[in-house]
C-alpha cells in the first residue's frame, strides 16, 4: 500500500473506532470527570499544548492528574512519587485512563490511536534533522516507546526528572518514535494496540497512596 492509501487507511479506521468507543466509554468518561471534579479543585480536563504532524501545536486532552497550579510548581515531567499528582490522578496515570479523552484528539484528526507520542514545544524545537522525521507522520495514543517507559515515573526518578528526561530518556524515546515511523504498517499497529492492552492488564489492582 502507497503512503497516501495507507493514511486514508489508518484515518478511516481511526474515525470508525472513535466513534464506536465514544459511545461504549462515555460512561465511563462522565464517572471520571465526577471524580476529578469531586475530590480536587480546578478544572476537570488538561490541555497542554503538545506538537503533532508537520510541526503544528495541537492541545491534547487529559482527565486532570495533578493539583490546580501542578505546571507552576514544578517542571514538564512528573517524577516518582510527586507530590502534585492528586490521589485520584495517581489512579488513572497508573491505568492511563487518564488519556482517554485522547479520543477527543483522534476524532478531530489530531492524534491517531497508534503513532508516536506527541511530545512539549520544549523537546521537539531541539530535534536533530533526524528526529524531525517523527513528526513527519500523526502522532498517537501509543507506540513502542509508551510501552517501553509505561511507567515512566519510575525511570526518572524523584531528584530531578526533567534533567533525567532530558539526558536519558528522550533519546530513547525517538529512537522507538522512529522505529515506528520505519515500520509503520497493519501489523505492526495491531501488535502495539495487543501490547499495550497486555501491559495494562498485568498491573496489579491496588489502591495507591494519597499525594
Amino acid at each position: 500500500m502507497n503512503s497516501r492509501g495507507w493514511q486514508f487507511g489508518k484515518r478511516a479506521f481511526d474515525l470508525f473506532v472513535v466513534l464506536l468507543g465514544l459511545v461504549v466509554v462515555a460512561p465511563v468518561l462522565i464517572a471520571i470527570a465526577l471524580l476529578v471534579k469531586a475530590t480536587s479543585q480546578g478544572p476537570v480536563f488538561y490541555r497542554g499544548v503538545r506538537t503533532g504532524r508537520h510541526g503544528k501545536s495541537f492541545r491534547i486532552w487529559k482527565f486532570r492528574s495533578m493539583v490546580a497550579d501542578g505546571e507552576q510548581r514544578g517542571g514538564t515531567t512528573t517524577g516518582k512519587n510527586d507530590p502534585r499528582i492528586t490521589r485520584v490522578g495517581s489512579f488513572l496515570r497508573k491505568y492511563k485512563l487518564d488519556e482517554l479523552p485522547q479520543l477527543f484528539n483522534v476524532l478531530a484528526g489530531e492524534m491517531s490511536f497508534v503513532g508516536p507520542r506527541p511530545e512539549v514545544p520544549e523537546y521537539t524545537e531541539a530535534y536533530t534533522s533526524e528526529e524531525q522525521r517523527i513528526l513527519s507522520v500523526r502522532p498517537g495514543i501509543t507506540d513502542w516507546s509508551s510501552i517501553e517507559f509505561n511507567d515512566l515515573q519510575q525511570h526518572v526518578g524523584e531528584d530531578d526528572p526533567d534533567r533525567v528526561f532530558r539526558e536519558q530518556i528522550l533519546s530513547l524515546k525517538n529512537e522507538l518514535r522512529l522505529k515506528y515511523v520505519d515500520e509503520q504498517s497493519w501489523g505492526i499497529d495491531l501488535a502495539i494496540l495487543a501490547k499495550t492492552a497486555t501491559v495494562l492488564a498485568k498491573k496489579p489492582f491496588k489502591r495507591d497512596r494519597a499525594a
